[in-house]
This record gives C-alpha cells, sequence and structure tokens, in this order.
C-alpha cells in the first residue's frame, strides 16, 4: 500500500509524506525527532536511491545539508499521505514498534548509546539506560 500510495502521489504531481513512529530499528535523524515520530519527505526530488519494499523503506536525504542515510522499517510506518491535500492511508503500529526512543535521554546520552530496557510489564512505560 505504500508503494502504491507514493505512486498515486507522484503520479498526481503530490509531494508523498511519510509519517514514521521511531524505535529501536528505526535509523532517523534523532535532531528531527518529535514525540517519537518524524514526518519524512519522500518525493524522488528529495530523496536519492528510494526503494520501498515489502520490509523496509531505504534512501538517502539531506538534513541540515547532510546527506544521511534513511531505514524505515514498514512496521514502523504510521502513514502515507500527500502534503498538499493530506490525502492518504494511516496504519496501525504493532505493539512491538510503538517502543519509541525518548528524545531528551538521546539528546543526553547520543542516539547510538541508547537501548530499551526490557520490561516484562505490558502497561508500563518504557525505559532507556546507557549500555557501554
Amino acid at each position: 500500500m505504500v508503494r502504491a500510495i507514493n505512486e498515486w502521489c507522484v503520479d498526481s504531481g503530490l509531494t508523498p509524506h511519510l509519517l514514521v513512529a521511531v524505535n529501536q530499528r528505526t535509523r532517523v535523524p534523532m535532531a528531527y525527532v518529535k514525540n517519537g515520530e518524524i514526518v519524512l519527505n519522500i518525493n524522488y526530488s528529495a530523496t536519492k536511491d528510494l526503494h520501498i519494499d515489502n520490509e523496509a523503506i531505504v534512501f538517502s536525504a539531506r538534513f541540515g545539508g547532510v546527506s544521511q542515510n534513511l531505514y524505515v522499517p514498514m512496521d514502523a510506518v504510521k502513514g502515507i499521505f500527500a502534503r498538499e491535500n493530506g490525502q492518504g492511508m494511516f496504519f496501525e503500529v504493532e505493539q512491538e514498534s510503538q517502543a519509541t526512543v525518548d528524545l531528551s535521554e538521546t539528546d543526553r546520552m547520543g542516539a547510538d548509546s541508547v537501548t530499551e530496557e526490557k520490561n516484562t510489564s505490558v502497561k508500563a512505560k518504557p525505559t532507556l539506560k546507557i549500555v557501554k
């Protein structure tokens, strides 16, 4: 569905945007994540080597003038929509991919050193700890 809606946006002259729930498997620039989510412009003019398959969306894009490689697993995609009119499709994110990274902790410790602590309680909020 993501690939089809992306193609529909491009064919219609619209700009496709991806809403992503950031989790431990998602590779995006953490400085642009807000409330555990990020919105990405996936128009061909804004990306390089965009590849959408059944497992993930992979591409390179510039953030603040710096090229970065992004990896978004399909289970982290919350929606895809056209920027101009908001039309698109939104999805329910699977339970395990809803464990988002707390940005305040990430900013202090660095995104690479943060891992999610295993929590056996279903209703408990996930926590982060430093792993050295």
